[in-house]
């Protein structure tokens, strides 16, 4: 069956969803996130397009774009074929490291427009890695607090107020209203790499070492797994990261 047409955004901002091949991880490390935004950036001026938001997980990235110059579909294979370039090389792999056909949705005003801004910065949240939005710096949150990364924050913040002190106060306020927003996602569950469910763990247990679990009393040892499988990590994560066995 062939493959349905991707729907033309008017406005010509794209929210994207681009996701590990069979749930890969495409992060094992920061340097490979730090390597992922420095494309970013470089293919923000060979494409011409805006970045309005960002968020790198553990087997999958969410990005908020506006074509410009080039197709968004150039745009995701000049990005995707310069990363996995590079990953490759480190990693003395071949093959593909993305899926083949990244997911999009059309964003056509300002109101959903910054409801998906912010779902993408409280993804990190949602999936328990941080316990404020501020404390992830693998999305474009603090690019708008700092404005010295790559996101191009002032179509934002003109969105909010015409003042630049309002608009980022009301953005911060906006952001913890957050919740229960409906955005596109794909269905199936996402898999957390290990260091990002470890870390879950402690923040979650407020412990030293994962392996300290096993010492608590099972009531409590028993709510805090059913917390980690609610978060995403996987029975075998929680076996190998505190020696529980199931």
């Amino acid at each position: 069956m062939p493959r349905q047409a991707r729907k033309k955004s008017s406005s010509g901002i794209y929210h994207i969803i681009l996701r590990g091949q069979n749930k890969q991880i495409i992060f094992e490390d920061d340097e490979d996130k730090e390597k992922f935004l420095q494309t970013l950036d470089e293919c923000k001026s060979k494409s011409g397009f805006s970045l309005h938001g960002y968020s790198l997980m553990g087997n999958h990235i969410h990005l908020l774009i506006r074509e410009c110059d080039e197709d968004l579909g150039i745009i995701m294979r000049r990005l995707g074929a310069s990363y996995v370039f590079w990953y490759n090389r480190k990693y003395k792999r071949c093959g593909h490291l993305f899926q083949d056909r990244y997911k999009s949705e059309t964003v056509e005003d300002d109101r959903y427009f910054l409801t998906v801004l912010r779902y993408i910065h409280r993804n990190a949240l949602k999936s328990g890695l941080v316990k404020k939005i501020e404390d992830y710096k693998w999305s474009s949150y603090n690019d708008y607090l700092n404005i010295n990364g790559i996101t191009d924050t002032d179509f934002v913040f003109n969105i909010i107020d015409t003042n630049k002190d309002r608009a980022a106060h009301s953005f911060i306020a906006f952001h913890k209203q957050g919740g229960n927003d409906q955005c596109m996602e794909i269905q199936d569950r996402f898999w957390l790499s290990d260091e990002e469910a470890h870390e879950i763990i402690l923040r979650k247990c407020g412990v030293k070492s994962s392996l300290n679990i096993k010492e608590f009393e099972q009531a409590k040892r028993d709510r805090y797994i059913a917390e980690f499988k609610k978060a995403g990590l996987s029975t075998r994560q929680i076996e190998r990261l505190t020696g529980i066995s199931r």
